[in-house]
């Protein structure tokens, strides 16, 4: 298991209490969303190999990808919420620049659900027990 791995799931575990807390609907969405970034950094962590798509002399510059693009590529099986969390990055987005109708409570509130539930996905992909 990696060390690595470990602390930013307990980052994201400790963002996500965090969020849950805030007062407005924006905070708690961008919050939650931020943390279930940190969640997926664990994975990459967990299980990306940085010479898997190292170039054989290459010298040109890849593209970037978002942290969702590679959660798809080193763990296959979490391409559904890698898709859930990329469509909800304009509302985080939006939230996060102040636009207070961006996200609704319930929106909010249903995302701090789904970032819990992604989170013990997650401690259990990078082989911790969820608590």
């Amino acid at each position: 298991m990696s060390p690595s791995a470990l602390v930013l799931l307990g980052q994201a575990q400790v963002g996500l209490a965090e969020a849950a807390q805030l007062p407005s609907s924006g905070e708690r969405y961008a919050g939650a969303h931020l943390a279930a970034l940190r969640a997926t950094a664990a994975v990459l962590a967990a299980r990306a190999n940085p010479d898997t798509h190292a170039g054989s002399g290459s010298r040109r510059r890849r593209r970037l990808r978002s942290a969702w693009d590679l959660l798809c590529e080193v763990a296959p099986e979490m391409g559904e919420w890698a898709a859930f969390f990329a469509a909800g990055a304009p509302k985080r987005a939006a939230a996060e620049a102040g636009v207070t109708r961006a996200v609704t409570a319930r929106e909010a509130d249903d995302l701090v659900r789904d970032v819990e539930t992604f989170l013990a996905v997650v401690a259990t992909t990078v082989g911790v027990c969820p608590s």
